[in-house]
């Protein structure tokens, strides 16, 4: 606790004397998929934006786009592309060259509101800058056999941004839900005591989550154009894919220390954080701690080339941070075995390759433990724990401009992120802190996305996979929750082990933006869930949507 403390008030103090700063671009932002599809139809790797960490810092992000823009017509994009990168920096106004950006709006409200486009509060002063928005989304649902028949989802709340003297930026979100989810969400969600994203809630009626979102940070710059120390309570995402085998965005946002390091074609982030152990839910109470440490090297190594090196651990002290994994340097094995191999390491590479200005090209390897011998007698040794992921994505796709597709494959050996102690596994508040799967299964994930005209969004799709399941006691490896000690056996456990299930997705959805950050969504979704031989009822699930956001990212049920 007094180590924690500490850092916060050395960080405080070189806030004071920092020269600039940054926010970052909030997760599942339309922008991001901009932000891709312009990199790789540029042909050449960014090293503005290193895309595969995430969030991307606005200062990043707005200098990348105004090299696109002014590159347009050598490029080939389209008027489409080119109406998202001036929505895309107007939003991000702040970071543009003449320092406001942001589009004026052609009718304000009483000369005081939305005074830019994007903006319902726009302040813009030599020593200060704040934009503040209203968030407000309300969905509805009907699932077909439901018994409870329609569902609503709705949020609300404020999100503002800021820079102090141009040497601190801010963030702060907060937003109020209640949320009626699809049958097979509610299934998940009361098994594993946990509404997925989010921490504390507490449920309602017939079904209904209650919780609260929020989330802040602020940032400065310890080295002009090198080094950005944020401090805050966020969620994060490592990976080109739709998901991620090293750090997703699936589960509950957390504290975090982030130093991030970018030197020439080097990006270098290390990430400490706060974690909460699996638990169950009861009286209130005080709920105990775990830590994690996390780094992430990148290296732009050619125009067309990034690869990138992996390393986290998760440990579990009483109430403090471990001071060995505090040191900013990769290659923490060998301090986890000097502590006795209390912890849970994992190692990973991953890469990204753009080809032909349409192509791109992705993959994760994640190490959570192997034995050579064993892995080469291929007898199916439990502790050969690991996960790959490979996908590839096709922007303007067959010549049609706006359209993009994107496959990936993601493969986890059965006990990977999991520990013989529970509270060191690769959980937070009990959600994986990967993929949503956990381990033990073989998915295949594909989506189109289309823009046919400037303010339509157009997006379907696909997932399927298989995964072990346990029955009664049994510990097969597919339940990252449970000790690996209690595992059924040593060898013989395939990628698939234990009951096999297997599930199909699918998912069409609409989203026209009215207005800036406006929204109107429309969609559907059909699911289908069965156990091999019959063993339980198959499950199949039918849904529709409708609804509007403001200010806020669609939410998706489409998971696992």
């Amino acid at each position: 606790m007094y180590k924690k403390a500490a850092s916060f008030l050395l960080a405080a103090f070189t806030a004071t004397t920092a020269i600039a700063q940054t926010t970052y671009l909030q997760l599942n932002q339309e922008d991001y998929q901009l932000l891709d599809r312009l990199e790789t139809r540029s042909g050449e790797l960014s090293s503005d934006l290193f895309l595969t960490m995430k969030p991307v810092a606005r200062k990043g992000e707005v200098k990348f786009l105004m090299e696109q823009r002014k590159n347009a017509g050598f490029t080939g994009l389209s008027a489409i592309d080119r109406y998202n990168i001036a929505h895309a920096i107007s939003v991000s106004g702040e970071w543009a060259p003449e320092s406001d950006g942001a589009i004026d709006s052609k009718h304000p409200w009483f000369k005081t509101f939305y005074k830019k486009q994007p903006d319902f509060i726009h302040v813009n002063t030599d020593d200060f800058f704040l934009v503040a928005n209203p968030i407000l989304t309300a969905h509805g649902y009907y699932e077909k056999d439901n018994p409870n028949g329609g569902m609503l989802v709705s949020s609300r709340g404020l999100e503002a941004r800021g820079m102090i003297a141009k040497k601190v930026g801010f963030y702060t979100m907060f937003t109020d839900n209640q949320e009626t989810v699809p049958s097979f969400v509610k299934q998940w969600a009361d098994s594993n005591d946990a509404v997925p994203g989010a921490d504390f809630y507490t449920i309602h009626g017939n079904g209904k989550y209650d919780y609260l979102l929020a989330k802040g940070y602020i940032d400065f710059e310890a080295i002009k154009d090198h080094i950005n120390v944020t401090f805050g309570y966020d969620k994060h995402f490592i990976g080109d894919g739709m998901t991620s085998l090293f750090l997703s965005d699936f589960a509950a946002g957390t504290p975090f220390l982030r130093l991030n390091t970018r030197v020439w074609k080097l990006n270098y982030q290390n990430l400490y954080m706060e974690l909460t152990p699996q638990y169950r839910r009861g009286s209130d109470r005080r709920l105990p701690h775990k830590y994690a440490t996390m780094h992430q090297l990148s290296i732009n190594a050619t125009r067309w080339l990034n690869i990138g090196i992996f390393e986290s651990v998760i440990f579990d002290r009483r109430d403090r941070y471990e001071f060995s994994y505090m040191v900013p340097i990769i290659l923490y094995r060998q301090v986890e075995r000097s502590l006795g191999s209390p912890d849970n390491v994992l190692l990973g590479l991953n890469f990204k390759a753009i080809a032909a200005k349409h192509l791109q090209f992705y993959g994760q390897l994640l190490i959570d433990e192997f034995t050579s011998k064993e892995l080469a007698a291929g007898n199916g040794y439990w502790a050969n724990k690991f996960g790959i992921q490979l996908g590839g994505k096709y922007f303007d796709a067959f010549t049609v401009k706006n359209l993009d597709l994107q496959g990936e494959i993601n493969l986890v050996r059965p006990y990977t992120y999991t520990h013989f102690d529970s509270t060191a596994n690769y959980t937070h508040y009990n959600q994986p802190l990967a993929n949503p799967l956990g381990a033990g299964f073989a998915e295949i994930l594909g989506t189109i996305r289309y823009q046919p005209v400037k303010n339509l969004y157009v997006s379907v799709k696909g997932m399927y996979y298989q995964k072990g399941v346990d029955t009664g006691n049994a510990n097969f490896g597919g339940n990252i929750f449970k000790d690996y000690d209690t595992r059924s056996y040593d060898y013989g456990v395939g990628l698939i082990n234990g009951v096999k299930v297997q599930c199909a997705s699918l998912n069409l959805n609409l989203s026209y933006e009215l207005r800036e950050n406006l929204f109107i969504d429309l969609g559907g979704s059909y699911r289908r869930y069965a156990y091999e031989n019959g063993l339980y009822p198959t499950q199949s699930t039918t849904y529709m949507y409708g609804g509007f956001r403001l200010n806020f990212a669609r939410r998706d049920y489409d998971f696992y």
